[in-house]
């Protein structure tokens, strides 16, 4: 103990031994922990700028349900159907609570809800199913706009367990989420009598992954621990460092919940102590020493009986939601202090308390990265300056959809073709340092991850004896597609690694295969690539062509203006237009499928290949409507194709590395296998020679095969190695400089063999690769060079030195340096290309962006 505090006086990091140890502190030794953590506690909030200042909540609860699938063994909340006059509140006792609370200058509306009760009461669905509504976070939702709509209270949705996709659809109604982590003990849950036993949701992993994926959505977060449930003081302290490590990660955490367990009758824990009081001051002192001085941390004030002073000494800066319209329906037994006792009580202590919003200043004043762009009015008609509550705001509704219609073209517009002549303004965004996550938290992640697999990171190909490669060779010869199957795995890996003569092997069995597949043409489709924006704060950490709405290098380009390009593209006989952009918050829901008939119309006849399953999902969610239907929506529309690309690498652990925010690989999977059962074809994409390694390459081919052969629905496979020089992930000293020659060689020859019987044509990225080394490609079993292109921004953003477009001699001139023919394509290969004319220009309709 004498040494952990020590540790603590002199400033350095703790530990979770030591905080584990600091958690017993009592007596003498807790007064000196308590000190330390509030001088902490006090820097921080000369820091942000409001020194002194305790913040409270004021807001409504909504238990909107009280039915769930758990079974914690504490909770009074949840309770069965034969005990409820309703499954759920209607939606206009969800109003007429909210619009009681505006009235008494609440500005916050807390949904609180038992996970997915649906899942095991028949009576749960049956209620929702007679309303229309498919399960209970379609509920949340439509209550959620209805309030928003009719109320002006700004809803916190606590809805449970949630997928990122889930997570997705809801932030548009939301202004911050939460979730109580509660413990990281998973023997609370697995074992007999536990307080978790029999429920689902509270599978400390599963906790885990809806905290980290809320980061990955860039929800403001809202979570948690309980103590005094059975946890030791080990497991307390893994819980608190296990918060700290995601929020680190991601920058979403916007407040930490320090709650004490308080037994209540008719539960299986009713006779179990309650959580000590000092236990709790303790617990607090150690999470703002682990969290830090940034970090907002909150003690629930009804369930600190009169302590309110040690809780403030312990190091806490917010007393959280304070109600006065409703009770804690969470903890009836134990009502809200009133507002202006708890104001005197926090002055007694030395402090100011003031009012804030749902969501902390700092998410408050960053916006769109935090705040979906339809909430930004109703939280700037509740917020001041300081992105606390406003005190003389008038709380009233405000309309949530936010108007269609098309916006002029603003920022740096040209930079399709000036990036090739003045090139980027600078070689990484403005927030370079925040919207990534803590770089040092990634780089601890993914060095686990090599260390699980025992791999260097290096880049370098492992040994493997002639013996093996010839095994792998042998059945490449035989039986390429077989090297899929895991059976084959050692051998597959053989071949994948391959270098000197067993390279040279592997690319002319490719080259054979290639041959007997599509024969010695060479082909081409002349395409315009087309960004409609590149504002994006997803934060994906290998992309150098995301910026800022502010950052100098910022463009939006107008739906006229993206059908012109479309026109122009026409006149030099393209076929195809490949549209793409950033996830640009400032678009309505209408500008996808407007942007698709805004081209078929100025040339009809146009191939839009178009959207990524990145974008589908994203704007899906902001629409509100399932996958299926947006795409129905936008094949309606005219959309003919969608591009494989957002894969990156197909397996989770080194995507989330990789990219931060982007959908999971089971969303990828959902979006372009629903794309397929449409009868939209879609190309497939690896992105490699990053933070990857081999094993990733084949695990990455295995699920493209196997959508394929559900669907049928790819036409190429389409490698793209990684661009480093300005990608933010290699700035940060993460990344491997790009894959090397061996590997290009290595991953195009395999993938011919591989994918063979299921995806015919593998294309080379001449913008990536260059010429030469296309070139050498072409010989290697790849039959396909892309499009001309016109303008390619994203890889020359990241550093790309292969310039922007190619015309159709400078394609031949590729493949004739391969000694093969060349021919034009379509887009789905299939049929002839037909010559398009542009139809005479129409005035377009152009409404601004508020």
């Amino acid at each position: 103990m004498k040494r952990a505090l020590r540790r603590v006086r002199d400033g350095a990091a703790l530990d979770v031994t030591e905080a584990s140890v600091l958690l017993a502190a009592r007596g003498e030794q807790l007064d000196e922990l308590l000190s330390h953590a509030s001088r902490v506690r006090d820097a921080g909030l000369v820091a942000a700028g409001r020194p002194g200042v305790v913040t409270y909540s004021r807001n409504v609860f909504i238990p909107l349900t009280r039915l769930c699938r758990d079974r914690c063994h504490y909770c009074t909340f949840v309770t069965v159907p034969h005990r409820l006059d309703s499954m759920y509140l209607e939606r206009d006792e969800v109003v007429e609570i909210a619009r009681q609370g505006a009235a008494q200058g609440c500005k916050e509306a807390l949904f609180t809800l038992g996970d997915r009760p649906e899942d095991r009461w028949p009576q749960a669905k049956e209620w929702l199913e007679a309303r229309g509504y498919d399960s209970t976070l379609d509920y949340v939702r439509a209550c959620a706009i209805a309030v928003l709509e009719e109320t002006g209270l700004l809803p916190h949705l606590n809805p449970g367990v949630l997928s990122w996709a889930e997570l997705t659809r809801l932030k548009p109604v939301a202004a911050s989420m939460g979730m109580m982590l509660e413990t990281t003990a998973e023997r609370l849950w697995s074992e007999k009598g536990g307080p978790h036993y029999g429920s689902p949701d509270k599978e400390p992993a599963v906790r885990l992954r809806a905290l980290t994926d809320a980061g990955r959505v860039g929800v403001p977060f809202t979570t948690g621990i309980l103590i005094g449930i059975g946890e030791n003081r080990t497991e307390r302290a893994e819980s608190i460092f296990a918060i700290r490590s995601a929020s680190r990660q991601h920058g979403h955490v916007q407040e930490v919940i320090v709650q004490n367990f308080r037994a209540k009758p008719d539960t299986a824990m009713a006779h179990d102590p309650d959580a000590d009081l000092e236990d709790l001051a303790a617990t607090i002192a150690v999470s703002r020493l682990v969290l830090g001085p940034k970090m907002r941390i909150q003690a629930p004030p009804n369930l600190v009986g009169d302590e309110y002073g040690l809780m403030l000494r312990a190091g806490i800066d917010d007393w959280g939601g304070v109600s006065p319209v409703t009770v804690d329906h969470v903890s009836p037994e134990m009502p809200w202090p009133a507002v202006d006792e708890l104001a005197a009580r926090t002055a007694e202590a030395g402090f100011t308390m003031r009012e804030r919003l749902t969501a902390y200043p700092k998410y408050v004043n960053a916006g769109s990265p935090w705040i979906d762009t339809r909430l930004h009015s109703h939280v700037a008609a509740l917020a001041g300056e300081d992105g606390l509550a406003r005190e003389d705001a008038v709380v009233t509704g405000l309309p949530w959809q936010e108007p269609d219609g098309g916006f002029e073209s603003t920022g740096r517009t040209d930079l399709n073709s000036s990036i090739d002549t003045t090139g980027r303004t600078d070689d990484r965004r403005t927030d370079f340092g925040s919207v990534y996550g803590d770089w040092d938290e990634v780089a601890s992640e993914l060095a686990d991850q090599r260390s699980r697999h025992g791999e260097t990171g290096a880049g370098t190909v492992p040994s493997r004896l002639d013996a093996d490669v010839r095994a792998g060779l042998d059945l490449a010869a035989s039986d390429p597609a077989a090297l899929l199957d895991p059976a084959h795995h050692d051998k597959a890996m053989a071949v994948l690694t391959a270098d000197g003569a067993g390279l040279e092997e592997l690319a002319r069995l490719a080259d054979d295969v290639r041959r007997d597949v599509v024969g010695d043409d060479v082909t081409f489709v002349i395409n315009r690539n087309i960004n409609f924006s590149n504002v994006c704060y997803v934060g994906c950490r290998f992309c150098a062509f995301a910026q800022r709405e502010r950052d100098a290098d910022a463009f939006r380009l107008s739906l006229s203006d993206v059908a012109d390009r479309a026109a122009d593209a026409a006149r030099d006989g393209a076929t195809e237009v490949c549209v793409q952009g950033g996830i640009d918050p400032q678009l309505p829901v209408s500008f996808y499928a407007d942007l698709v008939r805004g081209v078929r119309e100025a040339v009809p006849g146009m191939h839009v290949h178009a959207f990524s399953p990145m974008e589908i999902v994203s704007a899906s969610a902001k629409a509100g409507v399932s996958i299926r239907e947006w795409l129905t929506e936008l094949k309606a529309a005219g959309l003919g194709s969608i591009p494989g690309t957002a894969a990156e690498i197909l397996d989770d652990e080194v995507r989330w590395v990789l990219t931060k925010g982007k959908l999971p690989a089971s969303q990828w999977i959902e979006v372009v296998s629903t794309a397929h059962e449409l009868g939209i074809a879609s190309s497939s994409t690896m992105m490699y020679g990053h933070v990857d390694e081999p094993r990733h390459w084949l695990g990455h081919l295995r699920t493209l095969a196997e959508i394929q052969d559900r669907t049928g629905g790819f036409t190429e496979f389409v490698p793209l190695p990684f661009v480093h020089h300005n990608a933010p992930i290699y700035l940060a000293g993460l990344a491997r400089p790009g894959p090397t020659e061996r590997d290009n060689r290595a991953v195009h020859a395999f993938a011919r063999l591989a994918l063979h019987g299921r995806i015919d044509h593998i294309q080379c990225s001449w913008v990536k690769l260059g010429d030469d080394l296309s070139a050498d490609i072409l010989r290697g079993g790849a039959d396909d060079m892309g499009g001309t292109l016109m303008e390619e921004t994203i890889s020359r953003m990241a550093g790309s030195e292969n310039g922007s477009e190619r015309s159709v001699e400078e394609l031949t001139a590729i493949a004739t340096g391969a000694g093969r023919p060349v021919r034009q394509r379509t887009t789905t290969y299939a049929g002839e290309p037909q010559v398009l004319t542009p139809a005479p220009r129409a005035t377009p309709r152009l409404l601004p962006l508020a």
